[in-house]
């Protein structure tokens, strides 16, 4: 019998293949794989093959990287549930975009930027000091409403209405929405893409009030030194996650690459990139 995580994980996959995001042109080269790099090729043929991927054409430019969200989003939106047992709560998951009206400053530990941006508006000297630096833009949130006393009380009087009056948890005294986990979705890792998400990394850890969210980045990037430029070391982003990191690991062996070899298991035994399937289960903590 497969387990549930599975299931959803080869959901995950098909949807990939059947929306274009993962597949393989007519020259064989498969559309997370840089065409310039024998070994990025290599690789990601050889994932492609183990997920039984068809050629056919990809998605283009920007369509593609959306498509990449919003698969990893729904993903997430049917795995997480099973786990409420482990982490209860009202939560939600969401993509972030221009005609969203939610944004980062929406949240309980960022509301103050909207007051921020307001002042920029009106105030040349300040926003060339400040520029945007401070924006944050993530692909996906997950967030958490907060609770009614009457749930925090359910079992026993634990507060009242002149005791804990300051955290964010209780909706008596805070309406707003508080983030969770900001999770950045880069079908491939080019310098620029990796930069980007190191920006909205260091934007969340340096402008929050309060608790840090989850900062994680999801990934169909092939190589492992690329992989590298974003996940090795510690401080910005808590981990990287694979959108086949089973598969992955196969392919880098069966190219008989040393390094590429050494610098994936540098990150997989440094905890600091791991399957899709880790990811539910790591936003539980």
């Amino acid at each position: 019998m497969e387990s549930k995580i599975r299931i959803i994980r080869d959901r995950y996959h098909k949807s990939l293949l059947e929306r274009g995001v993962l597949s393989v042109d007519n020259a064989g080269v498969p559309s997370n794989a840089d065409k310039s790099s024998r070994l990025s090729v290599r690789i990601a043929k050889s994932i492609a093959e183990q997920l039984l991927v068809e050629t056919h054409e990809k998605c283009l430019g920007q369509t593609l990287g959306a498509a990449f969200e919003t698969i990893n989003l729904e993903f997430l939106t049917e795995a997480f549930p099973l786990l409420s047992h482990l982490r209860p709560g009202k939560w939600h998951l969401v993509k972030l975009g221009n005609r969203n009206a939610l944004k980062t400053s929406s949240f309980y530990q960022y509301s103050h930027l909207e007051y921020l941006s307001e002042i920029v508006k009106h105030d040349a000297n300040i926003a060339s000091c400040l520029g945007n630096s401070y924006l944050v833009a993530p692909d996906i949130v997950m967030y958490r409403e907060p609770e009614d006393d009457s749930f925090i009380n359910n079992s026993q009087l634990i507060v009242d209405d002149n005791i804990a009056t300051m955290t964010a948890i209780r909706e008596h005294f805070n309406k707003l929405p508080i983030l969770h986990a900001s999770i950045s979705a880069k079908w491939t890792m080019r310098s620029d893409r990796a930069q980007n998400s190191c920006t909205e990394a260091l934007g969340l850890i340096r402008n929050r009030k309060g608790h840090l969210p989850h900062i994680a980045v999801i990934t169909g990037e092939p190589l492992p030194a690329r992989l590298a430029s974003l996940a090795l070391g510690t401080g910005d982003i808590d981990c990287m996650y694979h959108f086949a990191l089973y598969e992955l690991i196969e392919a880098v062996k069966q190219t008989g690459a040393e390094d590429s070899i050494e610098m994936l298991d540098i990150l997989i035994s440094g905890k600091r990139l791991k399957d899709i399937s880790d990811l539910p289960f790591d936003l539980a903590i």
